[in-house]
């Protein structure tokens, strides 16, 4: 079985958009003889959340852990309950293609790396979004980890020891224990993602903190 784990808090603008796509990635013609389940983690949401997901054929899970590392272990650690084999991660302001799910277990390594591309830089700068092309290759053997698309085995999972409980960097954190257990990785720009870049972000020290920092003097040296 593979499982799709999206951590979630008052996501309720953004939220319907990315199940519909994960739902449609599910549905994709080479996975029809695989089980397929998406789980919904929401934390300490005080907004309509848990109403858009229950609007959809999705697990749901409520915790009060305000940390993202806590919040994806937790998803993963059902997970794995229920029989999981991969686990596929992205967040809930995120659409993901409809190959996304296809193309990551298709490689057949340990784990995959994806990268992301921004829906809309209309609250930025246009040199915001100059120094983020600059830095940022979307290509195959990038080095680029985001945990809106991330995919890895459950038992590379387990033997590198889950996430971390981190607020921030837990994503990065993972993959530096998978490279640590030997994990066979692959750093794919195939199934990009499209993902918000919006300054309002929920987790701290994220990637909207990321793009908010271009904007700051020193990031222009």
């Amino acid at each position: 079985m593979i499982a799709i784990i999206v951590p979630a808090h008052n996501e309720e603008l953004v939220l319907d958009a990315c199940i519909k796509s994960l739902q449609a990635a599910s549905a994709h013609q080479h996975l029809a003889n695989v089980a397929v389940e998406i789980l919904i983690v929401l934390d300490d949401c005080d907004d309509a959340s848990l109403h858009v997901a229950l609007r959809h054929d999705v697990l749901v899970h409520t915790c009060q852990h305000r940390n993202v590392g806590m919040t994806r272990a937790a998803g993963a650690e059902m997970m794995l309950a229920r029989g999981a084999t991969w686990l596929a991660f992205t967040d809930a302001d995120t659409v993901v293609p409809y190959s996304w799910l296809a193309h990551q277990v298709g490689f057949g390594t340990d784990a995959v790396c994806g990268v992301v591309q921004v829906s809309d830089w209309s609250e930025h700068s246009g040199s915001v979004r100059e120094q983020y092309d600059a830095h940022y290759t979307p290509m195959d053997g990038h080095r680029h980890i985001h945990g809106a698309n991330l995919g890895v085995s459950a038992d590379a999972y387990v033997k590198a020891g889950g996430f971390r409980a981190l607020a921030a960097h837990e994503d990065v954190r993972l993959i530096e224990d998978l490279e640590r257990t030997g994990a066979v990785i692959t750093w794919t720009a195939v199934n990009q993602v499209t993902t918000s870049a919006r300054k309002s972000c929920r987790c701290r020290e994220g990637f909207g903190d990321y793009l908010k920092s271009l904007a700051e003097p020193h990031a222009m040296g």
